[in-house]
């Protein structure tokens, strides 16, 4: 008898899968408002604001695009250094995979297979920009996803009739 056969289940006819079919920028804004003085300059560190946000569309039955928006600003005092908007994108194809989990394989690991694409681009741009390349440090997109689950879970709370909250 084979070992498939004896107490285990039986192989997945249709095992979930999940590719790569292509990477893409959708948006790329870089402004260097001060240029060529802001690259002359010198004086403290800048402040950095960097933000990120992830969207997911479904293109066809089993295609989804998912995009990541990067948005990086640097300011010394008032003055505005530089200011990039980055919308990278790939797209899946993800067959069989059970429902409960698509949202997570959308949310947590598409994003963290294009993100060093997308940090590359920031890097890049920066450095093409006159400023040294713009480094970001390894985003936690299992957090990220946590983070929304529970700020949806307390709209969601606070937009329910007081009659329908738990007490």
């Amino acid at each position: 008898m084979s070992d498939d056969t004896q107490g285990g289940a039986a192989p997945q006819a249709n095992p979930p899968s999940m590719n790569m079919v292509g990477q893409y920028i959708r948006d790329l804004s870089f402004e260097n408002p001060g240029a060529p003085g802001s690259i002359m300059a010198g004086g403290g560190n800048p402040a950095f604001n960097v933000s990120i946000s992830v969207a997911v569309k479904k293109q066809s039955e089993d295609l989804y695009a998912v995009e990541l928006t990067l948005n990086a600003k640097a300011n010394r005092e008032q003055t505005v250094l530089f200011n990039v908007e980055l919308v990278y994108g790939g797209v899946f194809r993800l067959k069989n995979v059970p429902e409960a989990t698509l949202s997570q394989l959308l949310m947590i690991e598409c994003p963290r297979l294009i993100f060093p694409f997308a940090r590359q681009v920031l890097a890049s741009v920066t450095q093409q920009g006159g400023f040294p390349p713009l480094m970001m440090e390894p985003v936690d997109f299992a957090s990220i996803y946590r983070q929304n689950l529970a700020a949806l879970a307390a709209k969601q709370n606070a937009a329910a009739p007081a009659s329908e909250q738990p007490n």
